[in-house]
């Protein structure tokens, strides 16, 4: 057993989007930073970011229906889904920045332009998508969005969706041409070739066994290299937690005061993919559904075609799943030995608060292979049970923690950065939508950790991302210099249809996948 001990500047936990992102910013800022990266699986991007662990959904609120709530007073609220869609505008500056700059190429690989859709049924909810349209199309962000509720358009949308529709219930949807799926396994997997010729150390097969500081104001990390079981120690000024659901326990470890009080509550998903050629030909979109009642918002029902491996796929869910593990590749113990004196109370709180998630989430474990179909029938009426199979998805950690407005025990729905208070550790918890906001988050971690620095980096950050700093809906005409610029860099405009027709369908069996 060795003992070996280095210093570096910066340590990223985990080699997912946050830590490739934060990484990658890290380094346009600052070159001669020394960065060090430790991930306990074999490869960049396998657990929450991998493809097949993630939705994919480059979510900018153009047809997420549980970003925008109807108020009280009937008006529906759309300030979320403008926060939301202003921060994966960031995302997509970053990523062009990258393309221009000739640092990532290829972007068709991680990024395809695709229909984002809502669609709903019934007299309530066609109502409320109507208000909700409304709301957004007068938006500059939302420009380009249709709605219809004729059956005749709809049947043009979405075919797969309409056939042999029989039910005379009101239906409606929204559609803009303009959304995007993309596959943050193969960003991450790019992310980190660029940091690796960036001279950033990257060990795989490391697992953070504890983290502490030491007397000169350092962190101190215990390393396990999982094929030798060697000790290795490794001390940074800064270090970020970005280990997935797996960055509970460490913030924990640290002790800081900030990380107190806060618990974790996993949720697993479960996707029907499917493996029918002709079923995956007749569906181009992404179109979400509305949750059921009773149900939490990161449950809310898709059919999603996908590009992975630049491969046509077709999934439908998610439907929910529990396991206590934190990660895919973590110990049935994680939720048991996450629960410390300091939040036990805010965990018991959350238990007796949220009798009915546990509920449905016990009924959505309990759920038959043909109980799943009679949901996806919902969406496709016609839908044959053996053009399907199951897939698990990665698992996500809710966080839960006391807030002024819900209390002791309050479920938290989204990604949540916890920060020391010298900066000089931060961590990053929570769920969607996560990885389509990576950059927007990152920046707010550089802000909070680097004060110091960002004088001197903002010239350079506005460089990377031009409306750093700037609210999107309020200069119109930037915006639409980003959508152009963004567009030509990510070559989304126009490309995805021709493409899609002149590519092989992916049909893999389930073994296949991860």
């Amino acid at each position: 057993m060795s003992n070996r001990e280095t210093k570096t500047d910066v340590i990223l936990i985990g080699a997912g989007i946050m830590s490739a992102t934060l990484g990658t910013l890290l380094k346009e800022l600052v070159s001669d930073w020394k960065i060090t990266v430790f991930e306990k699986l074999s490869n960049p991007g396998d657990e929450s970011s991998n493809e097949w662990n993630n939705a994919g959904t480059g979510h900018a609120a153009l047809c997420e229906l549980n970003y925008t709530v109807e108020k009280p007073d009937g008006s529906v609220d759309i300030s979320k889904a403008i926060n939301i869609n202003e921060q994966f505008q960031v995302s997509m500056q970053f990523w062009s920045h990258l393309v221009n700059s000739n640092q990532i190429s290829n972007p068709q690989n991680f990024i395809m332009q695709l229909p984002h859709m809502s669609l709903v049924q019934g007299e309530k909810d066609v109502s409320f998508l109507k208000k909700r349209f409304k709301a957004l199309s007068n938006n500059p962000l939302f420009q380009g969005m249709e709605f219809s509720d004729n059956p005749e358009k709809l049947r043009e949308w979405i075919p797969l969706i309409m056939q042999e529709r029989t039910s005379n219930e009101p239906i409606a949807a929204t559609k803009i041409d303009s959304g995007t799926d993309v596959n943050f396994g193969a960003l991450t997997r790019m992310l980190f070739d660029h940091l690796q010729d960036k001279n950033v150390d990257i060990h795989y097969n490391h697992s953070v066994q504890d983290i502490k500081r030491t007397s000169d104001g350092l962190w101190e990390l215990k390393i396990r290299n999982i094929e030798s079981g060697a000790i290795e120690r490794h001390t940074a000024k800064f270090v970020f937690i970005g280990g997935g659901g797996g960055s509970l326990h460490l913030l924990q470890k640290s002790g800081i005061p900030e990380g107190r009080h806060i618990g974790g509550f996993p949720v697993s998903g479960i996707f029907m993919v499917c493996n029918n050629p002709e079923v995956i030909a007749k569906h181009h979109a992404k179109v979400y559904g509305k949750a059921k009642v009773g149900a939490p918002p990161m449950s809310v029902p898709h059919l999603d075609t996908r590009f992975i491996d630049n491969k046509k796929s077709l999934l439908f869910g998610p439907f929910a799943g529990f396991s206590p593990k934190f990660l895919k590749t973590g110990s049935m113990f994680d939720l048991i030995t996450s629960v410390k004196p300091d939040n036990l109370i805010t965990m018991l709180s959350a238990g007796i608060k949220n009798m009915s998630l546990t509920k449905y989430l016990i009924q959505q474990v309990l759920l038959s292979k043909e109980q799943r179909m009679e949901e996806l029938r919902e969406f496709i009426p016609n839908a044959k049970s053996e053009d399907w199979d199951l897939v698990i998805a990665g698992q996500r950690v809710q966080v839960i923690k006391d807030t002024k407005e819900g209390g002791k025990g309050t479920l938290q729905f989204g990604t949540e950065v916890i920060t020391a208070a010298d900066g000089s550790v931060a961590a990053l918890l929570g769920a969607s939508p996560g990885a389509s906001t990576a950059v927007h988050v990152m920046l707010e971690v550089i802000a909070k950790c680097f004060p110091e620095h960002m004088k001197d980096w903002e010239p350079k950050i506005k460089e990377m991302i031009p409306s750093y700093g700037l609210s999107l809906l309020k200069n119109p005409e930037l915006l639409e210099e980003i959508h152009e610029s963004t567009a030509q860099a990510l070559r989304l405009r126009g490309k995805s249809r021709s493409f899609v027709r002149s590519m092989d369908i992916d049909t893999r069996v389930l073994s296949e996948k991860k």
